[in-house]
């Protein structure tokens, strides 16, 4: 099957960039990023809205509840299916997001990690809340550095998740990907990075965020907190529900809010580059150039016209 990937950090303009290839070629957009998985929240998590869905098919937005989780390698199964649905269709399959380890376990498959007892990730959890994000990702950082160069250290269950595979397997998830990753991805893919000027991506990142509360991101999480009032609930890990959420319990001020907002964004928009810079099939354009990015797709897709 062939697909089109675009990628790179939060605020390059990737979705826009899908829209366009997928106009352009009859694809249709399919969602791996694991923030906008969750439908209380889309404008929270920059979900595609109303008119961008009426230009082309978007798959595996906003389709999760709030307590809900789901895994990178449950999530490729779902990303299989829609993937197929597509393929079936005559259409082309056009990824777009910023969660790395999604992609990669759509392209490739995943690692068949033993599965771990619930007694050990329930203790796990609950050490990371006892101990705090910073001690569990020191932790991580000493035994698997290049997961940890990836996770943040507030995403309690990517750090849970890392560190009871160690416990349980004495191996690091990094060990287990590696040995049993796929030399080929099951899938013909075309990777664009949006490779962004950083001082520009840090003030688009900043703006977004006003534009964000502008059109009603504080009173969505208000929202989403009365149907879910669970602070542990999957939902309030991600970037800007949870400081938004911080705000309307009381934990501080809508300005230190956006202040710590902005922060982790741009710190997971470096943790982004490092994961995809790493990936040589990446080719990188200047974000915004849609003529050299449907160039490229148009002699990719040429030259795989008789691949299934």
């Amino acid at each position: 099957m062939r697909t089109v990937c675009l990628i790179g950090p939060t605020g390059t303009g990737k979705s826009s960039s899908a829209l366009e290839v997928a106009e352009k070629f009859g694809g249709e957009i399919v969602n791996f990023d694991s923030r906008q998985v969750y439908g209380d929240v889309p404008l929270t998590t920059d979900q595609p809205g109303p008119k961008k869905r009426e230009r082309a098919p978007h798959w595996l937005y906003g389709f999760l509840d709030p307590w809900d989780k789901v895994d990178a390698g449950g999530f490729a199964q779902l990303a299989e299916e829609v993937m197929q649905g597509i393929a079936r269709r005559g259409a082309i399959p056009v990824l777009t997001g910023g969660t790395g380890l999604y992609l990669r376990a759509i392209l490739y498959g995943l690692a068949p990690i033993p599965k771990v007892p619930d007694t050990l990730r329930e203790r796990i959890l609950r050490e990371y809340d006892e101990r705090g994000p910073r001690a569990s990702h020191s932790r991580l950082a000493e035994i698997d550095p290049e997961t940890a160069s990836a996770v943040s250290p507030g995403d309690r269950q990517r750090v849970s998740r890392a560190l009871e595979v160690f416990e349980h397997t004495g191996r690091s998830i990094t060990w287990w990907r590696k040995r049993y990753q796929r030399d080929q991805p099951r899938h013909a893919a075309l990777k664009i990075g949006l490779n962004p000027d950083r001082q520009q991506l840090r003030k688009a990142q900043e703006e977004r965020i006003e534009t964000m509360l502008e059109q009603g991101a504080l009173e969505e999480v208000r929202a989403a907190w009365r149907r879910c009032p669970d602070p542990e609930a999957p939902i309030w890990t991600g970037i800007g529900c949870r400081e938004l959420l911080n705000h309307v319990r009381g934990g501080m001020g809508l300005e230190e809010a956006k202040r710590q907002w902005a922060k982790r964004t741009w710190d997971y928009a470096k943790r982004q580059l490092t994961w995809f810079r790493k990936d040589r099939d990446v080719i990188w354009v200047n974000p915004g150039n849609a003529k050299d990015i449907q160039e490229r797709v148009a002699l990719w897709l040429a030259s795989r016209k008789h691949s299934a």
